[in-house]
């Protein structure tokens, strides 16, 4: 990566930091490897008795203000509840792989094996060219991802291989220290707390008589989640530090505050009876109880109101859909009667348009035929006085009307059908003028023939035969 900026905001959002600043310094001290800068970040912290180094080193940027000292008690040798607030180190919340992030505000932590994973797959690691033949490194990287988690179940393994035969023993979870304590929270139960230190010379007895006594065991399994580490492994270790156990046996009540700290509720430190340790952890419970119970009853009530909210949120939805569902159907309804509206006025105005186009051609026909008529008549000319070259025709029609008219002799037989059309009385070429004695038909291959030629001068009687 070649970008400053990123490899900036890639350690911000790995560590956490929000001083971009810092984090340059950091970055700038390791040489811009981003690898190796996180995992110096992410290592362990050095004990609080160390001497302070002059550089940021990771429990300084981890830690901020540092706590208030725990306040004294009045019997010293004997255990009290202590209420204090311990700043978790780095290493320890980045073991529980950001888990509790959403619920106490620890902030989004990941381990530097599943940085060097990740930047490693993209090409950003410094191992990324050497994807080939490193996969061995590459395991170990994943290895680290569940070192914390690793450590927890050897613990119980060995635990549980240790003191197979006892009456009892403490269920403790299989998971890293940041896991158990969001375990806890989840149950609304106080999280307790064993730090195994296996070469104390009062670890065996204590184990086995009073840790993994029945009664004790019972209790700390329905009342407590139980955590437990040996101090020979990194977890362990480092939590004895945060907690500042002194003594051993040791044993610790927590739960979760915020800003990637813990409530120190109590501690018991060296050997304890059965006995004395029941009436510890039961005082713990009950002064610590309507801190639980307060938690318990604002988690219902914020399920309680996301359930609510939920069902508004559904009857609402369900409301707006039955609106939009009737709305959609009104509009649908609203368009089908503009279409229909629309269709019957185009209907119409093809029906209107269809009459007018009809009553016009008919008139206009009707005035053509007139004209044609008219036409017709003119093209007779006057009625000729009666001599020897005028022929009288006589023409009956279908209603028993009778047309008399003087025509010349050498009129054509088409005049005779001019005048006939000219009477308006049929329709133009629907008829054909016949005569009965002898019977002929002076059809259109008789039109050129005149009323001579045609044997009708000097007088014709003609019906009129309308066509078939």
């Amino acid at each position: 990566m070649d970008d400053v900026s990123d490899k900036v905001a890639y350690f911000q959002a790995i560590t956490g930091l929000d001083d971009p600043d810092l984090c340059t310094e950091i970055l700038q001290a390791h040489g811009w490897d981003l690898e190796l800068a996180i995992s110096s970040f992410t290592g362990s912290n050095p004990p609080d008795d160390d001497p302070p180094s002059s550089g940021p080193g990771p429990r300084q940027l981890a830690a901020g203000p540092p706590p208030p000292p725990p306040p004294p008690t009045p019997n010293a040798g004997g255990p009290s509840l202590t209420w204090r607030i311990i700043t978790l180190p780095v290493s320890v919340i980045s073991g529980g792989l950001g888990l509790v992030s959403g619920a106490i505000g620890l902030g989004m932590w990941m381990a530097g094996g599943v940085l060097s994973y990740s930047l490693g797959m993209v090409g950003l690691g410094p191992g990324s060219g050497r994807r080939g033949g490193g996969g061995g490194e590459d395991s170990s990287r994943l290895v680290s991802v569940s070192a914390a988690a690793t450590e927890a179940m050897e613990f119980v393994a060995s635990f549980e291989r240790e003191y197979a035969a006892a009456a009892g023993r403490p269920n403790f979870v299989s998971e890293g220290f940041m896991d158990a304590l969001q375990r806890s929270r989840n149950a609304f139960k106080l999280l307790f707390v064993y730090l195994h230190s296996p070469d104390h010379p009062d670890t065996p007895l204590f184990c086995e008589q009073t840790l993994c006594s029945e009664a004790l065991a019972a209790f700390v399994n329905e009342n407590f989640v139980a955590w437990g580490g040996s101090i020979r492994a990194s977890e362990g270790f480092k939590m004895s530090n945060s907690l500042k156990a002194s003594r051993f046996p040791f044993c610790a009540v927590v739960m979760a505050a915020t800003n990637q700290r813990i409530a120190l509720l109590q501690q018991v430190e060296g050997p304890k009876s059965p006995e004395e340790m029941l009436t510890i952890l039961q005082r713990v419970l009950e002064e610590s109880g309507p801190v639980l119970v307060s938690a318990r009853l604002e988690a219902e009530e914020r399920r309680t109101n996301t359930r609510l909210r939920e069902e508004q949120d559904a009857a609402y939805r369900a409301a707006l859909e039955a609106d939009q569902a009737r709305e959609r159907q009104r509009r649908e309804e609203q368009e089908r009667l503009e279409r229909e509206a629309a269709e019957a006025e185009r209907k119409r105005k093809e029906e209107e348009e269809a009459r007018e186009r009809a009553e016009r051609e008919a008139a206009e026909k009707a005035a053509a035929l007139a004209k044609l008529r008219e036409e017709k008549a003119l093209s007779l000319g006057a009625e000729p006085e009666k001599g020897p070259n005028v022929t009288q025709v006589l023409v009956r029609f279908p209603t028993g009307e009778r047309k008399e008219r003087r025509f010349q002799s050498d009129t054509t037989i088409q005049s005779l059908y001019d005048y006939v059309d000219s009477l308006g009385c049929l329709e133009m070429g629907n008829y054909t003028l016949v005569s009965n004695f002898p019977r002929v038909s002076y059809g259109s291959d008789k039109f050129s023939l005149s009323l001579k030629e045609a044997g009708l001068h000097p007088q014709a009687s003609l019906f009129v035969e309308l066509n078939s």
